[in-house]
């Protein structure tokens, strides 16, 4: 009886969880084709998050649900959107004009890490990570670093936009550790923080693209398609795929995405762009991935991080 349970749980989280693997993993492919074809990058994270807000606001609507006009709230909302949404959304724009998609998906898997090394600076109730914990942020060090393939110089144009990668990774850490110190118990369902927050990136994007990086154009063809998906899909309704995930599967479950988005990069990065996956990529990103496993929550601390969880989501 137990064992049918189980399956019948799984089955019902199991599509969940592989399209939202799928969709943030395939983000990483999607921003590759955008900047190829001469999106700038501030213009592909505008696009995203306009296209993101204008989805978000369709379900808000759709729910009946109305946006809160709590000042406090949307002050919030808007540092939450420096951090998860205009910085990242940009830098990893700009990263993929010097790497590879299958690059970024490995940088991106560090975001635990730094959320991690985040909460340990700001949250009280963690500020003894254990043994086990720092462990796992060492190898992560030792990952990136493989990745990085710092034995040939740190001086090239890969290494910048691996860099810029990077801080973008890191700038979701610290994302989710304000997300947890703020926010975490607000009342507000997952949809209308989700639409503030975009919302917010979307203005901010709209003042500092055009000054930044002149009059936009909408590119034809594959381009045009890559950020329709990447901002319907990957900037709004996988923020509420999420949330089911978590809501079926557990904080757990819904965390494990992390390990299976860099799967999904590098596979369509290599079938779909015919880039290369180096083996410092693959050993670097199976270190990352190990080190991520090790500075995971235990069950306490994953229960005391289910409402952030739950509220928000990241993607490349």
């Amino acid at each position: 009886m137990g064992t049918d349970g189980e399956v019948v749980g799984v089955r019902r989280w199991l599509p969940g969880f592989v399209a939202l693997s799928a969709i943030w993993g395939a983000s990483f492919a999607l921003i590759k084709v955008a900047v190829e074809a001469g999106v700038p990058p501030l213009w592909v994270a505008l696009s995203r998050s306009a296209l993101g807000a204008a989805t978000l606001w369709t379900v808000l609507l759709l729910r009946g649900e109305r946006a809160p006009r709590d000042r406090v709230l949307w002050g919030h909302s808007a540092v939450v959107a420096v951090l998860l949404n205009t910085v990242p959304f940009t830098l990893f724009s700009f990263g993929e004009t010097r790497v590879s998609s299958v690059l970024a998906g490995v940088m991106n898997a560090t975001t635990p890490l730094f959320t991690l090394l985040f909460a340990v600076l700001s949250v009280p109730e963690e500020r003894r990570p254990g043994a086990r914990r720092l462990a796992g942020l060492g190898l992560g060090f030792v990952g990136v670093l493989t990745v990085l393939g710092v034995w040939h110089g740190l001086g090239s144009g890969e290494t910048v936009g691996a860099l810029a990668c990077l801080a973008a990774a890191c700038c979701y850490g610290a994302g989710f550790a304000y997300l947890r110190r703020f926010l975490s118990g607000r009342p507000e369902t997952v949809t209308t923080l989700s639409t503030l927050q975009i919302t917010c990136a979307t203005a901010e994007l709209a003042l500092i693209a055009p000054a930044a990086a002149g009059l936009p154009h909408w590119p034809g063809g594959p381009a045009a398609a890559a950020l329709l998906l990447l901002g319907a899909l990957g900037t709004g309704l996988a923020y509420l795929l999420n949330l089911g995930l978590v809501r079926t599967a557990g904080t757990a479950v819904a965390s494990a995405v992390t390990y299976v988005m860099p799967l999904w990069s590098t596979a369509l990065g290599a079938a779909l762009l015919a880039e290369p996956v180096g083996w410092n990529a693959l050993a670097g990103g199976i270190l990352v991935i190990a080190a991520v496993a090790l500075a995971r929550p235990r069950r306490a601390a994953a229960l005391a991080t289910r409402r952030v969880l739950g509220r928000s989501g990241a993607a490349g």
